[in-house]
């Protein structure tokens, strides 16, 4: 699947449905700074009832109940996400996206069988009083060798993990997944990641964006070439925006 460290192609997963909250820009951050290290970098929309194309790298963002259950159904297709992910894509999933992931999520009808990619399951609403909005500054899962992850929340599912899940690691401010007292966001299983962080999160979180990119060019950390004065730029604006998120959050100096 992997184009190899010269290039990288990126899928982004019917974003007439799952396009809020700008997650669609992810795909952008990608594929600038794959492009600031001399990598070739192609960015396809997946619309209508389209299958999937080949790709290094397919997102998908969040979305409201009926296009979220739509797209479960799509994807379920003969099986066109599981063979995405089995023939090595890396998958970044915001929200609704992670949801449909799951193995399951709830909707106003209930229950709604998911496609089994990531060890969670979304079956219990958050308390109305209680809905998941504002800043989120997560610690991310040690074996990820991520600094802190910044974004925003704006949901009201509670997500479970399955036994002996990796989350993507431990909210120290926010309510991530919204279940138990360890508050954690989201879920990591091999080269898929779930996350309830919109921003896009990948604008706000260049490591992990970086993360990405090494899982679709085959290297590992650090792996990638070296970059030029445009993601020096990259960098510098993302290290300003985080800086100010987190002083929104309470966190920063």
């Amino acid at each position: 699947m992997s184009a190899g460290p010269s290039a990288v192609r990126v899928a982004v997963l019917y974003p007439e449905l799952l396009g809020t909250y700008g997650d669609g820009g992810n795909a952008a951050v990608l594929a600038a700074r794959a492009r600031a290290r001399g990598m070739g970098a192609e960015v396809v929309e997946v619309v209508g009832s389209e299958g999937l194309p080949q790709a290094d790298v397919y997102l998908l963002g969040g979305g409201e109940d009926g296009p979220q259950r739509h797209v479960a159904r799509l994807l379920a297709q003969e099986d066109r996400m599981a063979r995405a992910v089995g023939a090595g894509g890396a998958v970044l999933a915001v929200c609704a996206g992670m949801q449909v992931l799951g193995s399951a999520f709830r909707d106003v009808d209930g229950s709604v069988p998911g496609l089994s990619l990531l060890p969670c399951r979304t079956v219990e609403p958050l308390p109305a009083e209680r809905r998941a909005v504002g800043e989120v500054v997560v610690e991310a899962d040690p074996s990820l060798g991520l600094p802190p992850l910044l974004g925003f929340e704006n949901h009201g599912g509670r997500t479970a993990l399955d036994d002996g899940a990796v989350p993507l690691g431990r909210v120290l401010r926010g309510t991530g997944n919204g279940v138990g007292e360890a508050s954690v966001d989201g879920v990591v299983a091999g080269r898929v990641v779930g996350t309830y962080l919109h921003g896009p999160v990948l604008a706000l979180n260049p490591a992990l964006a970086d993360r990405l990119l090494e899982w679709a060019a085959g290297v590992g950390p650090g792996g990638l070439p070296d970059g030029d004065e445009r993601l020096a730029a990259l960098d510098e604006a993302a290290g300003a925006a985080r800086a100010v998120r987190l002083r929104m959050a309470g966190l920063g100096g």
